[in-house]
């Protein structure tokens, strides 16, 4: 078992820093979505899927005066 060890080191630690790397993106898009940052990096002003992706709080939709 040992052998098996220090014949594969290398391969072993590349596997655990690739590992640290994609746990740190998944933490990271994590922390951006609870923080409510858009995905592509850009604004939702003039994005189409703008409602879809953000949609409006309940409270928010009851203080909107709606006009006809």
């Amino acid at each position: 078992m040992f052998i098996w060890l220090i014949e594969n080191m290398a391969t072993i630690i590349i596997s655990i820093v690739l590992m640290i790397v994609a746990a740190a993106v998944i933490v990271s898009m994590i922390r951006s979505k609870k923080k409510g940052k858009s995905s592509c990096g850009c604004g939702c002003a003039g994005c189409a899927m703008n409602g879809a992706c953000h949609p409006a709080k309940p409270e928010t939709l009851k203080n909107k005066k709606y006009e006809v």
